[in-house]
């Protein structure tokens, strides 16, 4: 029971999600994002998010990154101040590049608990004023493989010798991978990425067999190497996504949902959401 790789990547942080509120009403367990967490380049933050209505994300605006909403469980509506409008359900995932301005709302698509996960991606300074666009995936358009107890869902990146056709700007992977008690997993991971893995269900030992397992909701940070050994122990099966991406290596100043390099750029995001002009025309009622 010992990795295949010769510099196994092992876990070098363990952060908690704890509960709290956000948006209107809505319950978020932010890992990435928090005190103890604020950033790992590329990704700026992760919310595992628990929406029953009337709760949800009321209009709000971004510039500078983009953001990847991943349903676990229920819809959510999309629209935003440019008339774009959809649906996203269970299994299905929305890739969206806010560039240089986007004002959008997020709410739950009918009754009961709504579950998901969303993930900020930043975007390097000469891409952060690009035009906004999206891409939609369906459940049943996302490549998925499965072998020796071990199923995987490839959003973005390869698994298995199967890849996704996300466009990734900033490169990136996303994979949801289940583990049926017994199992293990060895995942490379490119060795100039920084890689995070989000527990969504049960528990498993990551980076080496003998490390002590860590439970749902737990972020854990990985330290470099080739890739990520993964065992499920336990008689539950265990859900986690893996997240890597190359590291962009500008600076990070943040101002709520604006994300640029340098703080004159985000006084004049929010100046410019304020007068509704460069990207946030549309604003205008």
């Amino acid at each position: 029971m010992s990795s295949i790789f010769s510099r196994p990547r092992l876990v070098v942080k363990k952060v908690l999600a704890r509960a709290q509120n956000e948006g209107d009403g809505a319950i978020v367990r932010r890992s990435i994002g928090r005190p103890e967490l604020q950033n790992l380049d590329p990704f700026l933050m992760l919310d595992e998010f628990n929406v029953s209505p009337p709760a949800g994300f009321p209009d709000h605006p971004h510039r500078g990154f983009e953001t990847v909403t991943y349903m676990l469980q229920g819809a959510f509506t999309h629209q935003d101040f440019a008339g774009r409008k959809g649906t996203i359900r269970t299994g299905d995932v929305q890739w969206m590049t806010a560039g240089r301005g986007i004002v959008h709302s997020e709410m739950p698509a009918g009754p009961g608990t709504h579950k998901g996960l969303q993930l900020w991606i930043n975007l390097s300074s000469k891409n952060k004023m690009i035009e906004p666009r999206y891409q939609e995936l369906l459940h049943q358009d996302i490549p998925k493989v499965e072998k020796d107890g071990v199923s995987v869902t490839i959003l973005a990146g390869e698994s298995m010798g199967i890849k996704s056709q996300v466009f990734t700007r900033t490169p990136t992977m996303y994979l949801d991978f289940t583990l049926k008690p017994g199992s293990e997993h060895h995942q490379p991971i490119p060795e100039t990425w920084n890689a995070f893995i989000y527990i969504v269900e049960g528990e498993g030992a990551f980076g080496s067999s003998d490390s002590t397992t860590t439970p749902a909701h737990h972020c854990l940070v990985l330290g470099p190497g080739e890739g990520l050994s993964v065992w499920n122990k336990s008689s539950k099966p265990l859900r986690f996504v893996l997240i890597g991406g190359q590291p962009i290596n500008e600076p990070v100043v943040q101002y709520g949902p604006f994300v640029m390099n340098t703080k004159s750029e985000i006084m004049q995001a929010y100046q410019d959401y304020q007068l509704g002009k460069n990207g946030f025309e549309s604003t205008k009622c």
